[in-house]
């Protein structure tokens, strides 16, 4: 069945559409999750109050071509709203990974480098090239202008390909 039509059914009040759509995106959206709040019981917060404002909410999407860019928009800000409260409550800094060294693997996870970006760049990347959102769309989602959303993704292609390169040399540093 194609997207528009299980997103259409979705917003008639079919659950198994809804469900369907669900499982076609958990993947990403799980990922924009733990890209931005790295602990598993939040990421599982965010999801769970995403797909309940989703659902009951499904009705109001006027376009459905643009579901996958709403329910990011929805994601970001429950993850938002749990980063909020985590710096409320937060006294002690999470302290970063050890890095392992290159000789002890052969190969990077990039993924392990993109989430090292800082969150306005990890952003734009993962969005953009993950989840192939077209940079416009990656603007309008995080209500920044499209040459913002260029700059930022620029800036991020200069910080991984310092990284990628230091890790080739065996000094890859997060600091």
């Amino acid at each position: 069945m194609e997207m528009t039509e299980l997103i259409e059914r979705a917003k008639a009040g079919d659950a198994e559409a809804f469900v369907a759509l669900m499982k076609h995106l958990e993947r990403s959206m799980y990922g924009m999750a733990k890209s931005m709040l790295h602990r598993d019981e939040d990421v599982a917060d965010a999801l769970q109050e995403s797909i309940l404002k989703s659902y009951k909410s499904l009705p109001s999407l006027r376009e459905p071509k643009f579901f996958k860019t709403w329910m990011f928009r929805i994601v970001i800000n429950e993850c938002n709203n749990i980063l909020k409260q985590r710096s409320s409550t937060d006294m002690v800094a999470e302290v970063p990974p050890t890095v392992a060294r290159v000789d002890e693997y052969n190969s990077v996870d990039l993924r392990e480098i993109v989430d090292r970006l800082e969150e306005p760049q990890r952003m734009v990347v993962v969005l953009h090239y993950y989840e192939d959102i077209p940079l416009r769309q990656v603007a309008k989602l995080l209500n920044i202008s499209e040459s913002a959303a260029k700059m930022r993704l620029h800036r991020a292609r200069e910080v991984l390909h310092h990284q990628l390169s230091n890790f080739q040399e065996g000094s890859l540093s997060y600091g």
